[in-house]
């Protein structure tokens, strides 16, 4: 009906009409004559919302709004991205997403699954309104076959394609004579009798659950290796769990036992295990008898597996045998002497009953106390260097006893040696002043940072103790001490005093010593010192001293003038002039320091000699640079990275008090007070204001990061509270949980549901694994508030046990997908590793860095390093850290900037191929050139190099780097056996998805059968043809008509497929030594050219799908190994657009060029030549066109 009041003449109605649950609205313009109108294609069973107003002269006026609900119909198309998984050889769960919402016309009420064999008459649906179906019980070997649609209340939609689903048939047998007993009120050991041999089994799998459910993945499960036992912990008490167990192999699950149930309430094992009066070589165990088992005795056993650095920093493995004795069932405690300092030992107590059955028994771990190290050598001397300073021998300590947190460098003159090193109070050494003679720490260093030459005197700071100018006539005797890192006591050991040194010693070799004239003598001319007489030593102190102290005080004098001058011009420019500097062109801006940038202001407000003599250097000039501090074994690096000032002159009261002391993970790893984040402190809860935390600057922005510790189990709930008190939305996590047996850092995070973490509740909803990261997704919720925000946790993965990465390239890709998921609006980033100082830094700099050079034409390292030390202690811990964040800012300089989202891919590639001005050449030459710049440690050939394995190389250019080659099992008495031309690839997801390897040649088929069933790789993907251009290309390496044997392996010809570009061909491989069988399927890609590249990249994109398609459909786990002739060329191609394609797919971003370098860390020359390289390109652009075919 009309407006009531339309204020002048009606001209028009605009109709407005959308779904309510979309973001469109169509508009329909209506006569103003007109009073109904007709709405047509609109979906069924959807709520619309309509919008209806009219327009005066003056404008539009109030819309009115009404909804109506468009009646139901049947979906018009199927369930999406079916997908099935076996949870053992005999159940499959099959998952499926609902039709896309314009499909669905109206509300899924359920979905009908057709469950059926493949041969075999459909069977009855069986409904569901969930989108995941498990059926169990299923025939083993043997081929089925599943379809979904779903319903509305009008009716069901379309089927689904039919897919196939095979169920394995040469799977382990189920373990026989499964029993439980709970040994504590948390915990349940299990024991079975081995499955017979079997030869692809890795362990056994355990599933345990309150409830019998017929899904497996809603069963709780634990892994163990090849033995007969499992401990079940953190069960809920005098609760009844049921209990399943199954060989694992990689394949997946064996045959599943019977089902047993158990009670989690201890009857038959010793109660109250506890281990008391815990020193460095006893304890005292005490318990109570089990509280229905009558025990006759009790057998204590206990052993240790003890992992430690000896005193040449080398690990050494210590198995400490296990040692029983049994008790009468009257006794119930017992003190075990003899024991090892600082060694976990596993001790069990069973109580054995008359029959002497077995029973489980009751567990504890116990480490022994630490103690002082154990004894070192002396220093020992090389001579006199520069006839200033003395080159020493240090040695190190072993940290069997407990492991290192610092060495002390102590200088004692002759006349004060009067009492022994470990005499010698930390007090005392620190109490003599620079201007006094007495002993004094020259020289602390970490723990892995011990030099084993140092020289003695010059002058420079090493971790907050000055390495003082020593005097001649002056004899010295130093030693060092080895300090244990335990956090309530000090214990340390101190090495014999050296021998007597002065600097009239003779001089160190390749030294010549300065005679006061200027002139030079070797030391083998110098004069007995006894004829020299006093004044004449003194006199030649003089020449010496006196010239040098002229010119440090010149030097002063002119840096002091300068300062003062630049500050005077600075206070003098008028805000035009600034603004105006500010305005220059990038390279004029360069010489402003930028006033809100945290390093330049501490490098204008306190500047000091070492930041004075490391200026920010030219991106320019950055390589070069790099390549300077790297000659002579990286001598430059370490000088520049001990000049950095640690910044311990700060308080850490807070860290120091008692109640806050068990809060950190180290004992000498603080939170500097001034920069230390303030939690909100809770009622009543001293101390609970103190986190390990501290905040950190980044490029102009000041706390951008907190750098933090792992989290401590004691303190999750602190660790949380600051995730939400600081607002942050990203945490950067640079550790594993555990690395080389040692835990670096506790599991704060609920692997599925909801934890409780102090005031905190911690809510897991997604995870994301990649090959080198992933991405966990929470929700946190503060305790009584409504809130929630969403937090995400980036682990990097890959970063190794020891040391830093070989080549920078995956780190950076992992910061730029953590950048670029940060919202901008949130607090800051928290990075943790174990520390929080080390790897910590390591994010924290060339975060900064990075960002910088979206700005500046420098790069400034060595000031963030010292700005960062001024916040936090110990930031950047290692020289080899240092050495990783220059590798990895110059990695970033190289390569610019090359990931582009996936909608820009079409610009991006036009853009390449214009000629660039002044370089003489397109981008895409260009940034193909750029791939051979490898940035990092170098990459060394090893077994391919050996003489017994040259032959087996098709070509002397492309060998397997030796950190990624795949190693077979050696051969008794064959030398090189364990030797193929082949390197593992990592996938987008997976860790080793690929094996890139040559095409075999008649002398390694049998190495190429090998590594195929030993690495139970199950496809092959063959990229050449047998000859091309009159020569040899690959071996045919398999049988045409009938079987043949290969060393151990049957290769039996089942059938094959002449598809229209590759020929697919199954074999069944057989291993004559035991019987077991395999299917191995190889793609044969026949329309690659002889020369140069596809024409298309259409057919090739079609060729990997089917590939992964066939992988996922047999659920097999083994890596795709790919070859063409050399192993580089075109199989490069393939990996690299494998892993593209699917990073287009979850990430919208393309990045041809960092893709294929992180290739080329693993096996040289992937990806060989222009074309295939621009092919890349050219393929990920195609398939942007057949996305949806790909990804369903």
């Amino acid at each position: 009906s009309r407006p009531a009041h339309t204020y002048g003449r009606l001209l028009g109605y605009k109709l407005k009409y959308g779904r309510t649950d979309g973001k469109h609205y169509e508009e329909m313009d209506i006569n103003p004559l007109e009073d109904h109108t007709s709405v047509s294609n609109l979906d069924r069973g959807t709520r619309y919302e309509f919008r209806l107003s009219g327009r005066n002269a003056l404008g539009w006026g109030q819309e009115f709004v009404a909804y109506f609900d468009t009646p139901e119909g049947v979906p018009t198309a199927p369930p999406q991205n079916l997908s099935h998984n076996l949870q053992s050889p005999t159940t499959v769960v099959i998952s499926w997403d609902p039709p896309l919402a314009q499909y669905r016309n109206g509300k899924i009420l359920y979905y009908g699954v057709e469950f059926h064999k493949a041969l075999e008459m459909k069977t009855p649906e069986r409904n569901t309104t969930a989108t995941r179906l498990v059926y169990s019980s299923l025939d083993e070997n043997t081929e089925y076959a599943y379809r979904i649609r779903a319903y509305t209340s009008r009716g069901p939609g379309p089927y689904s394609r039919e897919v196939p689903v095979h169920t394995p048939g040469d799977v382990p047998t189920a373990p026989t004579n499964v029993q439980a007993m709970a040994t504590s009120e948390t915990t349940v050991e299990v024991w079975w009798d081995e499955v017979p041999y079997f030869l692809d089994i890795l362990g056994y799998k355990v599933l345990y659950s309150l409830t019998t459910i017929e899904d497996l993945d809603k069963w709780n499960e634990k892994e163990v290796p090849l033995t007969w036992s499992a401990e079940l912990t953190g069960l809920d008490t005098h609760a009844m769990y049921a209990i399943r167990v199954a060989a694992a192999t990689r394949q997946g699950l064996g045959r599943l036992s019977e089902l047993i149930t158990v009670r989690v309430t201890p009857t038959d094992v010793p109660m109250h295990l506890r281990a008391q009066d815990v020193t460095t070589h006893s304890m005292l165990l005490t318990w109570k008898p089990p509280t229905k088992l009558d025990a006759v005795m009790y057998k204590i056993s206990y052993s240790a597996h003890k992992e430690f650095y000896d005193s040449h920093g080398v690990l050494q493995e210590l198995p400490l045998p296990a040692k029983s004795e049994l008790q009468p069932a009257t006794i119930t405690e017992l003190k075990v002497d003899n024991l090892m300092p600082f060694t976990s030992y596993q001790v069990n107590i069973t109580a054995i009953p008359q029959d002497e059955s077995f029973r489980p028994p009751a567990k504890i771990t116990v480490t022994t106390a630490m103690a002082a190290p154990k004894p070192m050598v002396k220093p020992d001397s090389y001579g006199v260097h520069n006839n200033m300073e003395i080159s020493v021998v240090l040695p190190q300590a072993s940290e069997e006893y407990g492991p290192i947190s610092h060495y002390f460098l102590v200088v004692v003159p002759d006349q004060f040696a009067s009492k022994e090193p470990d005499d010698f109070s930390i007090e005392e050494l620190t109490a003599t002043r620079p201007d006094e003679t007495g002993p004094y720490v020259a020289a602390k260093f970490l723990r892995r940072s011990m030099p084993e030459k140092f020289n003695l005197g010059d002058g420079k700071m090493h971790l907050g103790f000055v390495n003082r100018h020593l005097l001649h006539g002056v004899k010295y005797r130093v030693f060092v001490r080895a300090v244990v890192d335990t956090p309530h006591k000090s214990l340390y050991t101190s090495s014999p005093f050296s021998d007597s040194l002065s600097l009239d010693m003779a001089a160190a070799p390749g030294h010549p010593v300065v005679v006061g004239s200027g002139g030079m003598w070797d030391k083998t001319d110098r004069p007995d010192i006894s004829e020299i007489d006093g004044s004449a030593e003194e006199a030649g102190v003089i020449w010496i001293v006196a010239p040098v102290l002229l010119l440090l005080i010149i030097i002063t004098f002119v840096v002091v003038l300068v300062l003062l001058r630049r500050r005077r011009q600075l206070a003098k420019q008028p805000a035009g002039e600034t603004t105006m500097k500010l305005l220059m062109n990038v390279q004029d801006r360069e010489m402003v320091a930028h006033p809100t940038d945290p390093v330049e202001i501490r490098r204008m407000n306190y500047q000091t000699p070492a930041m004075l003599s490391h200026p920010p250097i030219p991106v320019s000039e950055l390589a070069n640079h790099i390549d300077r501090l790297k000659t002579n074994d990286n001598m430059l690096f370490s000088q520049y990275y001990e000049s950095i000032e640690p910044g311990q002159q700060f308080t850490w009261e807070n860290s120091n008090l008692e109640i806050n002391k068990p809060k950190n993970r180290y004992a000498n790893v603080i939170a500097y007070d001034h920069s230390r984040v303030i939690l909100q402190p809770l009622d009543g809860i001293p101390g609970s204001d103190y986190i390990n935390a501290n905040y950190c600057d980044g490029y102009r922005r000041p706390k951008a990061y907190i750098a933090t510790q792992g989290p401590l189990p004691e303190t999750f709930g602190d660790f949380w509270r600051m995730v939400w008190e600081q607002r942050s939305a990203t945490i950067v996590m640079m550790t594993k949980l555990e690395e080389r047996t040692r835990i670096k850092c506790d599991q704060y995070w609920p692997n599925r549901g909801t934890e409780t973490y102090g005031v905190m509740y911690v809510s897991f909803a997604d995870i994301v694994e990649l090959a080198g990261y992933c991405i966990r997704t929470f929700y946190l919720q503060r305790v009584g508030f409504p809130e929630k925000r969403e937090v995400r946790q980036f682990q990097f993965t890959a970063w190794p046990d020891h040391g830093v990465p070989d080549h920078p390239t995956s780190f950076l890709m992992f910061l730029r997908r953590v950048q670029a998921m940060n919202p901008m609006d949130m607090g800051p980033i928290i990075v943790h590793c174990s520390a929080g100082v080390g790897r910590t830094g390591c994010f924290v700099v060339i975060d900064s860095m990075l960002e910088r050079l979206k700005h500046e034409t420098t790069v400034d390292i060595y000031g963030h390093v010292t700005c960062l030390r001024a916040q936090r202690n110990y930031m950047v811990q290692t020289e080899d850290q240092y050495v990783f964040t220059h590798d990895s800012v110059l990695e970033a300089v190289i390569a610019g900037g090359t990931e582009v989202p996936a909608r820009s891919l079409y610009t991006h590639i036009q853009q390449l191929l214009q000629v660039i001005h002044g370089e003489g050449c397109t981008g895409m030459e260009l940034e193909f050139k750029k791939l051979s710049i490898i940035n990092g440690k170098s990459i060394k050939f090893v077994s391919a190099n050996l003489p017994v394995n040259k032959f087996k190389n098709r070509l002397m250019n492309i060998l397997p780097y030796e950190s990624t080659r795949v190693c077979l099992q050696p051969i008794r008495g064959v030398d090189g056996s364990d030797y193929i031309n082949a390197n593992y690839i990592d996938g987008y997801r997976d860790k080793n998805a690929y094996i890139a390897t040559q095409g075999p040649l008649a002398e390694t088929t049998e190495d190429f059968w090998r590594m195929l069933w030993e690495h139970n790789c199950n496809i092959i993907v063959m990229l050449t043809k047998l000859k091309e251009l009159g020569r040899e290309k690959c071996h045919q390496y398999w049988p045409n008509e009938r079987s043949q044997r290969y060393l151990y392996y049957v290769v039996d010809p089942i059938t094959e497929y002449n598809m229209p570009q590759y020929i697919l061909r199954e074999f069944k491989v057989t291993d004559a030594r035991d019987g077991q069988s395999r299917t191995i399927r190889q793609f044969h890609f026949t329309d690659w050219p002889e020369q140069g590249v596809p024409k298309s990249g259409e057919g090739f994109i079609e060729f990997i799908g089917q590939v992964h398609k066939t992988k996922e459909q047999f659920g097999q786990e083994g890596p795709i190994t790919v070859h063409c002739s050399a192993g580089v060329g075109r199989s490069g191609v393939f990996i690299t657009l494998s892993i593209v394609l699917e990073r287009m797919q979850f990430e919208g971003v393309v990045d041809i060029f960092q893709s294929i370098r992180i290739l080329r860390t693993q096996r040289p020359g992937m990806v060989q030549t222009e074309d295939q390289y621009q092919f890349c390109y050219r393929a990920a652009l195609e398939y942007l066109g057949s996305f949806d075919n790909y990804a369903n």
